[in-house]
């Protein structure tokens, strides 16, 4: 099997990431729904579409740490099947409201909270459950493919979505219908874990029940550099760049006067590119911190360059390298952040990785969305990428500074990041000066 797709190999990998390729589907479905019912009922307002998002993310923000601990105290799988039911209510009970032709804005506003609820708590335990199933050796590669199986859903979703909408009349009725079917989604990822086989699972022990867990969780991350860059990086990315659902569809609808259909479109678009960096990040045996970095800066470049753009056309044309640069961010951050942690910490981390890359939003959207109105649909790009970049090197200059983050050439390999103290900084290099002077001592006598 070609190195890219090995974890499918893995016969619980691959029913478990069949499952979640539908409701991926399904999720990505419900976005363009969700968003296009908030500018029917809102008059196209930036504002209202910033706040549905904020609110939906706001969970994340709130109780990511709880949720953490609740992966990492439980079975994931049977977490992981509680949420897919918790996940499927709301979105069913939205879709009726809009079929019917009752729902108003805070109809929309409670649900997307209610969903953000459910989702803070699957995504921690689905995150650290892909180790569960594969094992340190292919963790890697696996979380490239379920970067790859999201974005094969963000590149299907959107453009049924768009096409459904469109066909049943562009209205509120229309969006009712997709997210119903992506309440339906949620079924496959049920059947999928309920038909994996146990026994080849390797599940971590569970965290001890004794008080402070969650603060065990944070201070554990405070004492880790490298996961301090990492964590900032993501959150300026996240909270300021990353706003594809309201960016794409002010951009579509002011900007360049299109409908449903060619915004559900823009999606697709993004998601080839974002798909490209999955796949490529699943052949890197071991992703680098530099990568993340590097990608972050590449990501905001792009992004201010996107809000420039003149068409429609040469918007479209560059949303696959968008897509590329910010799925190449966050897969190698989620994939150095799974590989480096102690597995009894994997959910709370990796719930701290959440919340701080989605958290963010809420605090991002509605004031990227005011931007929007006061400024213009072109300055939610251009300003996002704008924080982002100024964001991510201040980051990286203030841990540069504090933590000593050099680069040192390893032997055979390109130069490298190295997280240390000063201290560690100067303990090597008279390690390094020692060396030296023995070997041509060495070498004179």
């Amino acid at each position: 099997m070609s190195p890219t797709f090995r974890s499918l190999a893995i016969r619980n990998y691959r029913i478990y990431a069949a499952g979640a390729l539908i409701s991926n589907v399904g999720t990505w479905m419900q976005r363009v729904a969700q968003d296009w019912l908030v500018l029917q009922l809102t008059d196209n307002s930036g504002t209202a579409l910033g706040i549905t998002t904020g609110l939906q993310l706001l969970p994340a923000l709130l109780i990511s740490p709880y949720a953490g601990l609740v992966a990492d105290r439980f079975p994931k799988r049977t977490v992981l099947s509680v949420t897919q039911i918790a996940m499927a209510l709301p979105a069913a009970l939205l879709g009726v409201l809009a079929i019917t032709g009752v729902a108003v804005p805070w109809h929309v506003y409670v649900l997307a909270f209610a969903f953000g609820i459910a989702t803070a708590f699957d995504a921690p335990a689905r995150q650290s459950f892909v180790v569960e199933m594969v094992g340190p050796d292919d963790l890697s590669n696996a979380v490239g493919l379920n970067s790859a199986s999201f974005n094969s859903g963000r590149m299907i979703g959107p453009a049924v979505a768009g096409v459904m909408i469109a066909a049943l009349g562009s209205g509120a009725a229309a969006t009712g219908w997709v997210i119903v079917i992506n309440a339906l989604s949620y079924l496959a990822v049920l059947y999928s874990l309920r038909i994996l086989d146990t026994r080849e699972l390797r599940p971590s022990e569970p965290a001890d029940r004794g008080k402070g867990a969650v603060r065990d969780g944070i201070r554990y991350v405070r004492s880790r550099p490298d996961l301090m860059l990492l964590l900032a990086t993501v959150f300026f990315v996240g909270t300021f760049g990353m706003n594809f659902q309201m960016t794409s569809a002010l951009m579509a609808t002011e900007v360049f006067h299109k409908g449903a259909g060619e915004y559900g479109l823009l999606g697709s678009i993004m998601a080839i590119g974002s798909l490209g960096g999955a796949l490529l990040a699943a052949r890197r045996p071991r992703p680098r911190q530099r990568l993340v970095v590097g990608a972050a800066v590449a990501f905001a470049f792009v992004e201010i360059a996107s809000g420039l753009m003149p068409t429609y056309l040469t918007f479209a044309v560059i949303l696959p390298l968008l897509g590329l640069t910010a799925l190449t961010m966050v897969t190698s951050a989620n994939a150095t952040i799974q590989l480096s942690v102690d597995p009894q910490m994997r959910g709370r981390v990796s719930a701290l990785y959440l919340m701080i890359f989605l958290g963010g939003t809420p605090l991002g959207a509605p004031f990227i969305g005011w931007i929007g109105e006061a400024f213009g649909a072109r300055w939610t790009l251009i300003a996002g990428g704008l924080i982002t970049l100024v964001g991510t090197l201040v980051a990286l200059a203030l841990f540069t500074r504090h933590t000593g983050l050099v680069v040192r050439p390893k032997l055979g390999r390109r130069p490298t990041w190295v997280v240390a103290s000063r201290a560690e900084i100067i303990q090597a290099r008279v390690r390094e000066r020692e060396l030296r002077a023995a070997a041509n001592d060495a070498a004179s006598n």
